[in-house]
């Protein structure tokens, strides 16, 4: 079975699985294919799939990590004065640090929205059906939604990284945040770094948590997270790269202007 072969397996066996799709006729586009097999992955509930399936899935998706390109975190540049910390614009989901922190909800699933363009969307869909099956086994066992401010760590599946950290920031609904969503976005950044060297982790990217649909405030994000990995940074040396990866141009800017980048 080639590439494309099973991309329309998966997606067959994804459309069997549930009666109002019997009627589904597949597109011919290849893009189009992708993305319905990633918007019924995104819809899909936390329930087993077959080890065929998951085998297939796994070698679909590593090939289609690889056609994209991997990031050696290692060769990133560190900031100047800084040597253990790295300001990187791009996808997080391409990197091969030894976790990436993933913008989590309370549920600790991924996000349900087919074709999302959040964070958690798209590291769900790039690691597989395992990722969402692994999240919602630690939640039943837990019994209740993920506090804020909290990490959850599993493995990275079909991602470049070995894991992926789930933290929940603080929503901003009106106004500022408050005191006390600013510590709960601080404990979220020293949540993630303390279960990853709890992990083993030498590396770690973090995304700008909370500033997407969450609504926190870009700069004050920002001097926060880097306030928060220096103050980890000065008393625990077991991580030793932190990576701040930010996508939009707004918070380059940011990032650059705090960390003192030139």
């Amino acid at each position: 079975m080639n590439h494309n072969e099973q991309r329309l397996w998966l997606i067959q066996r994804l459309l069997d699985e549930d009666k109002q799709y019997e009627n589904y006729k597949i597109p011919s586009d290849e893009q189009e294919q992708k993305n319905l097999l990633r918007a019924l992955m995104n819809v899909r509930p936390p329930k087993p799939i077959s080890k065929e399936f998951r085998k297939i899935q796994d070698e679909y998706l590593c090939c289609e990590r690889d056609m994209t390109g991997v990031v050696d975190v290692a060769l990133l540049p560190t900031i100047a004065d800084n040597s253990h910390l790295v300001l990187w614009q791009g996808d997080i989901t391409v990197l091969n640090c030894d976790a990436i922190v993933n913008a989590a909800n309370s549920q600790m699933c991924g996000c349900f929205r087919p074709l999302h363009s959040c964070e958690d969307n798209i590291v769900h869909s790039k690691a597989g059906i395992e990722l969402r099956l692994k999240c919602n086994d630690i939640m039943q066992k837990q019994g209740h939604e993920e506090p804020t401010g909290r990490a959850k760590i599993t493995p990275a599946y079909n991602l470049p990284s070995q894991y992926v950290l789930h933290t929940v920031g603080p929503i901003i609904e009106t106004g500022s945040p408050s005191e006390k969503q600013k510590e709960q976005l601080a404990s979220c950044y020293h949540s993630c770094l303390e279960l990853a060297a709890e992990s083993g982790c030498k590396s770690i990217a973090f995304c700008c948590i909370s500033t997407g649909v969450f609504m926190f405030p870009n700069q004050m994000a920002a001097e926060i997270a880097v306030k928060t990995v220096k103050n980890f940074l000065a008393k625990d040396i077991r991580i030793e790269r932190v990576i701040f990866n930010v996508f939009k141009d707004l918070d380059k800017e940011i990032y650059e202007a705090v960390l003192g980048v030139n």
